[in-house]
């Protein structure tokens, strides 16, 4: 397994790298030198969260533009999830940091799906979201410097669990269309002090739904792709659109789908790409003899989550290992179903590795001569 960057290198670095600039000071390291100069220095940001995106679907026929705006990639947090990343950029810290280190996250006996805020797939956490994250989060720490965060999001999610998680101290602006979250994050940037942040999940949805090669797939390749160009083409002098990612996708075939059988003693979590264990490893260890996976112990793998100082209970939501799918696996655990094409939760390449986009005043890149901001 590829321990992801957390130096300057990944998801978490852009992050600190917005809140230094905004505000002087971030708890976590800056993007190193080389890729944070490829951001201008601004007034305001919008940061576009493309769900699913990974680089190497940059790709695809219909992300041309996106290729042409990208100028590094990055390394999403382990385990490459949407809650696990989302909390990432509402925190600016890892998951060892955060304590969401997994989408199916174990807390203490039960299996919190901190998607839908339920536990052991049948009855509503009694957990409140809105303190599940650490304090303070990013905005947080940025309003007592005049810095406002504005999030635009679909308006079926606003007050949702996974809302309350992410978006304490944030002011959210639930939109029906994507044009009305353009328009929304151009306004709060048209101000100085603004960061706003701008969620679209359409390539996550049709990636898990039809996967990369379907006409699903290339329509919300095209639609993002519109959108990006609208956001970019009214930026105001003075704000820079910066775009990336939560996780790419692989695809995974119906005959690569794999159940794991239940096993007295051993409690299932994590996802579909890399199974969460907790249990007697001898247990767990045979059981990888029978399934296209790898066992690895928890305790060779700490550093995946990030560096200290961790979370109070991070130690105590450790698996005791990890069931690896091997690569074009998907492991289908007891009381779960598998019916979707796209994947993610891994360290592969695809998994792994999020584009950086970068879009605004013009400006050289550094040694090159190009123009890579429109």
């Amino acid at each position: 397994m590829h321990i992801p960057d957390y130096s300057g290198g990944g998801l978490v670095n852009l992050v600190a790298e917005l809140e230094h600039r905004l505000r002087g000071d971030a708890p976590s390291p800056r993007l190193y030198p080389e890729i944070g100069r490829l951001i201008p220095e601004a007034d305001s940001y919008v940061l576009v969260l493309f769900d699913g995106l990974g680089d190497l679907q940059l790709d695809h026929p219909e992300a041309g533009p996106f290729k042409r705006d990208r100028v590094a990639a990055l390394d999403a947090s382990f385990s490459t999830q949407t809650t696990v990343n989302t909390s990432t950029l509402a925190t600016g810290l890892p998951p060892s940091r955060h304590g969401l280190i997994s989408w199916l996250l174990r807390i203490g006996d039960t299996v919190l799906d901190t998607i839908y805020w339920i536990e052991d797939r049948e009855r509503p956490s009694a957990i409140d979201p809105s303190t599940f994250l650490p304090v303070p989060n990013l905005a947080e720490r940025l309003a007592p410097a005049g810095v406002e965060v504005v999030a635009t999001e679909p308006a079926a999610f606003v007050g949702s669990p996974l809302d309350r998680v992410l978006y304490r101290g944030t002011t959210v602006v639930g939109v029906e269309e994507d044009r009305e979250a353009v328009d929304a994050a151009l306004d709060a940037v048209s101000q100085p002090g603004r960061l706003a942040l701008v969620y679209l999940p359409h390539i996550d949805a049709a990636a898990h739904a039809a996967g990369q090669d379907s006409d699903l797939y290339a329509e919300s390749m095209r639609h993002v792709v519109e959108v990006w160009k609208s956001l970019v083409g009214r930026l105001p002098s003075g704000a820079v659109a910066v775009g990336t990612a939560d996780h790419g996708h692989i695809d995974v075939t119906e005959d690569h789908k794999v159940a794991v059988p239940a096993v007295d003693g051993l409690i299932y979590s994590g996802d579909n790409r890399v199974v969460y264990v907790t249990g007697d490893p001898d247990q767990a260890r045979a059981l990888a003899a029978h399934l296209p996976a790898r066992w690895i112990p928890v305790s060779a793998e700490t550093r995946i989550w990030g560096p200290p100082p961790f979370h109070s209970q991070f130690l105590d939501r450790l698996p005791d290992g990890f069931l690896v799918a091997d690569a074009g696996y998907a492991l289908v655990p007891p009381g779960t179903t598998d019916t979707m094409v796209g994947h993610h939760g891994g360290t592969t390449p695809a998994e792994l590795r999020v584009p950086l986009l970068v879009a605004g005043t013009r400006y050289q890149v550094p040694g090159t001569g190009n123009e890579v901001a429109r």
